[in-house]
């Protein structure tokens, strides 16, 4: 990659530099008072009426009931807009677009997923998400976002980076539909075999620059094998990752839609459960009894339900996308009841990105109340992150990750759908 690489990123960089001068952090001195019809500081509060938010330094020093901005201070009057911490999606994948087209893998350089991945950077944090987990990229590709947004160079969320998954060879998230000679060129280097090959992917995921172990836990929809949906690793396998990454201090993540690969990647103490399609009651009594947080993922089977039968996806694929559509309307449900912890993620890249919020609107139609949708976008997600004393409320010393909307999301979660001003660590996204 080197020269080249290194071409595209100061090209973009430079490209992007005076786009992005409307989003760059605030100087050190700025002071902005927000005008706020309505505050919602926190999922499980009450909204406060007309305040004052005043950020310093992309943090926010207060919050006052009122409207008397302090003096020399940068003035964003929202009217009568409600304004409430900015939302969490903890399963996206910035640098993808949708669609069926798996051979492009062979044909688009991993450096062309930076400039999509720019692209929709902004379309989220436009959307109100002001902090995203990428879940599964290219090597560099989500980290050198993670580090575009960060430093106020693109406009776009806090990324927090997971890098390639770890996979099984020839299973979901490694390569396949290819001849075997472009297959392996292709491999992201993230296989692995046992145990000891496992722990030490992790190892490396963690040197590169990973902020969370992704892996591949059971099949997958949109990968080109026809072979079913359970479980990948073996259970030793699994152990091992997630032993590896606690010790390094990360975090584990697995995407999983069998019932046996659910229970699995749950008894070896994995974090979070993505997707989970066809978990079963004895998934979820382990889900239950280890903390394993579910993260739905529901957009995901719309976005993928909406493009059968368009020539979009190969036959294979067509197949597993009908497998799962009807199960996919009552799972996140049957969790809740079950006391399994819910937290938002979308999955967004399988669907067009910018759509984030259409996720409320599916969990609410699966039993949740908005009070629970929204929490689930916020303080829950933040502290799948290990981020609760940094986002997901609206108080001194917190991040000013902050957005408007008409209307109030505690009693109607889908205005949450149509999001009118967002601010990421004090930067207004234009």
């Amino acid at each position: 990659m080197g020269k080249v690489w290194v071409s595209l990123a100061a090209t973009l960089l430079a490209g992007t530099a005076s786009a992005a001068a409307a989003q760059a952090a605030p100087a050190a001195s700025e002071r902005i008072a927000v005008l706020a019809g309505s505050v919602i500081t926190s999922a499980d509060a009450a909204p406060a009426g007309t305040s004052v938010i005043v950020v310093e330094d992309g943090r926010i020093a207060s919050i006052t009931p009122g409207r008397d901005a302090p003096a020399g201070a940068r003035v964003i009057d929202l009217g009568t807009r409600t304004v409430l911490p900015g939302l969490i999606d903890l399963h996206t994948h910035l640098t993808g677009d949708p669609g069926g087209e798996f051979w492009r893998e062979a044909v688009e350089p991993d450096e062309w997923g930076v400039v999509v991945g720019a692209k929709n950077a902004r379309l989220t944090a436009r959307a109100g998400f002001t902090t995203v987990r990428e879940a599964g990229s290219a090597q560099h590709t989500a980290f050198v976002l993670r580090r575009g947004t960060a430093e106020g160079i693109l406009a776009g969320p806090r990324i927090v980076a997971a890098g390639p998954a770890l996979a099984i060879v020839g299973g979901h998230g490694d390569v396949s539909g290819f001849r075997p000679a472009i297959n392996e060129i292709l491999s992201s280097g993230y296989t692995c075999t046992g145990a000891v090959e496992c722990a030490e992917r992790v190892r490396r995921a963690s040197q590169n620059g990973a902020d969370v172990i992704k892996i591949t836990a059971t099949g997958g929809v949109l990968s080109q094998q026809g072979r079913g949906l359970e479980a990948h690793f073996s259970n030793e396998e699994m152990r091992a990752i997630a032993d590896t990454a606690h010790s390094l201090g990360l975090k584990v993540m697995a995407h999983a839609h069998g019932a046996r690969g659910v229970e699995a990647a749950a008894r070896a103490g994995i974090d979070t459960i993505e997707h989970g399609t066809f978990l079963d009651d004895q998934a979820l009594a382990v889900m239950r009894e280890r903390g394993t947080v579910l993260v739905p993922t529901l957009m995901a089977f719309r976005g993928i339900s909406e493009r059968l039968g368009r020539g979009v996806y190969t036959p294979t694929v067509e197949t597993k996308v009908r497998a799962v559509a009807e199960t996919a309307r009552t799972f996140m449900g049957r969790a809740r009841r079950a006391g399994v912890r819910i937290a938002f993620g979308t999955d967004a890249g399988v669907f067009e990105h910018g759509r984030n919020g259409q996720e409320f609107g599916l969990m609410m139609e699966q039993g949740m109340t908005s009070r629970e949708a929204l929490a689930s976008a916020t303080t829950v997600a933040a502290e799948v992150l290990g981020m609760g004393s940094e986002i997901g409320r609206l108080a001194p010393g917190f991040s000013a990750d902050i957005i408007a909307v008409e209307g109030n999301p505690l009693e109607n979660a889908r205005v949450l759908e149509r999001v009118e001003w967002t601010m990421v660590r004090g930067r207004v996204i234009d």
